[in-house]
């Protein structure tokens, strides 16, 4: 009901708003129109009386002074209570057709058609009531050298009729807005609709309610439709995200409680074991112990893997003010430290690294965020790639709507993974042979690492399989300068 209400508000003041520009506009050019009917009919009227004026001066010339002349060419041309006078330039009367005593008339030198024929050649005056007849005339005066020609005819009833302005354009106006107001009331009424649907889809996302899509099926196919649309799909884009935010949390809750009860469950059985058998021979005792130390290190790469993609979600969540804190990182450098640094495992399990990067890789980024992406996919072939004895790093420029990347490609030679693991080996605790991976003491969370380590770079992380066998991670970084062509390659 609120949603009605404010509805109807809306669209009570957008037709106000919008129906009262028009109607002034209506007004405005109602009143416009009026004056220039009024103004045009004039004119008519004193253009005539002109034509009148300049035909007497034509006829008379030289004789217009003649009152015998003049008030024959009056009578000759007579038309009903046409009234004619001649004025000289300083205003005195020479000449009145109702009036032969032209001396008892006053001086007329300031009247306003006067003037206006003095200054321009011919003017007018409308309405003004005479000294001599005591009548209410249209004035309209000549200019002819010495002398001025005034022609004045009464308002009669006829006249008045006929200066009028025409008002069938007003019938017209009204009309047209009329049509125009059914129309506004209607486009409003139906914007007003659809905020409407948009504003119940508002309150009931804010209430929590359960939301239909036929909100969006009654959207308009046009501009509003398309903002309102977009403002749904945000909104429905935002919830899955928090959704799927919720989702991973407890997840990750879940699948880091499911975990950790393992080693731990471990530890409490030696540790228990060691105090309920105080007489435990030596060497058992240091057998338990030593296994309890390796459940506390499988415990603690856990918290520290889930501690990384803590930090990581976390400059997921800052991102470009995290980016600008960014250094020049020569990633060549990064390698060789993850190198050294894995040189025994690699040893141990035979296998034998090729690197074939340019000597000079510069990328924007964290240092120890790099780090952790090789150092996770190096640790990953030498705990899963079963078989492998080859673990090649590779690196080439790529340039892609403008902007220069360096693609890298960590591969191994081992037996590889089914097709169906590749879109899921980047998920948080997720393993393809589940109680392999807990033998090898494997947390499940490196390659999320690396896929976030990536992400919070600004590239993309996909995994496939190596021709001939083996995995391949392919990843991007984002160059910060042209690299340089020579090459480091070491066996």
């Amino acid at each position: 009901m609120a949603t009605a209400l404010r509805s109807k508000s809306f669209q009570k003041n957008l037709l106000m708003s919008i129906g009262g520009i028009f109607i002034l506009f209506a007004v405005c050019f109602t009143l416009y129109q009026y004056q220039r009917e009024k103004d045009y009919k004039i004119d008519i009227m004193h253009s005539r009386l002109q034509m009148y004026n300049y035909e007497m001066m034509q006829s008379l010339g030289d004789s217009l002074l003649s009152r015998e002349k003049f008030q024959a060419y009056v009578e000759r041309h007579h038309v009903k209570g046409l009234r004619i006078t001649v004025i000289d330039t300083r205003g005195r009367v020479l000449m009145d057709s109702y009036n032969a005593d032209v001396d008892s008339l006053e001086n007329h030198l300031q009247r306003t058609e006067i003037q206006k024929a003095l200054h321009e050649g011919n003017g007018y005056d409308i309405k003004r009531l005479s000294v001599s007849t005591h009548e209410t005339y249209f004035y309209s005066a000549t200019r002819f050298g010495k002398y001025v020609i005034r022609a004045a005819v009464p308002y009669s009833a006829e006249l008045t009729r006929s200066l009028q302005a025409d008002n069938t354009y007003l019938y017209f106006t009204l009309l047209l807005t009329a049509l125009l107001g059914m129309a506004l009331y209607g486009s409003t009424s139906r914007i007003s609709r659809h905020i409407g649907y948009l504003r119940e889809f508002a309150v009931k996302a804010e209430q929590g309610e359960e939301l239909d899509h036929e909100l969006e099926r009654k959207l308009p196919d046009d501009e509003l439709g398309e903002i309102s649309h977009t403002i749904i799909m945000l909104f429905w884009k935002l919830r899955h995200s928090e959704e799927d935010k919720v989702r991973i949390k407890r997840q990750l809750t879940q699948n880091a409680a499911h975990e950790l009860k393992t080693p731990a469950a471990s530890i409490h059985g030696y540790l228990e074991s060691i105090l309920d058998h105080p007489d435990m021979d030596a060497e058992k005792r240091q057998h338990f112990l030593e296994r309890c130390y390796a459940q506390s290190e499988r415990m603690n790469k856990l918290l520290l893997d889930m501690s990384a993609l803590t930090k990581l979600d976390e400059l997921e969540e800052k991102g470009r003010r995290h980016r600008d804190e960014y250094r020049r990182v020569n990633v060549p450098d990064v390698i060789q430290n993850v190198l050294e640094d894995t040189a025994l495992q690699l040893q141990g399990k035979g296998l034998t690294p090729s690197v074939q990067v340019p000597e000079r890789v510069m990328v924007m980024g964290d240092t120890s965020l790099i780090y952790s992406i090789f150092r996770n996919l190096i640790d990953n072939v030498i705990a899963y790639a079963a078989g492998a004895t080859k673990l090649k790093i590779l690196c080439a420029e790529v340039e892609e709507g403008g902007n220069r990347w360096y693609e890298f490609t960590v591969s191994d030679n081992g037996q590889g993974v089914e097709p169906q693991h590749l879109p899921h080996l980047f998920e948080r605790f997720y393993r393809v042979d589940k109680g392999r991976s807990r033998k090898l003491g494997g947390t499940g969370l490196g390659l999320a690492i690396v896929k976030n380590a990536v992400a919070a770079h600004g590239g993309t992380t996909t995994a496939e399989m190596t021709p001939g066998g083996g995995l391949t991670i392919r990843f991007t970084l984002a160059a910060s300068e042209p690299s340089r062509t020579g090459q480091v390659a070491s066996e």
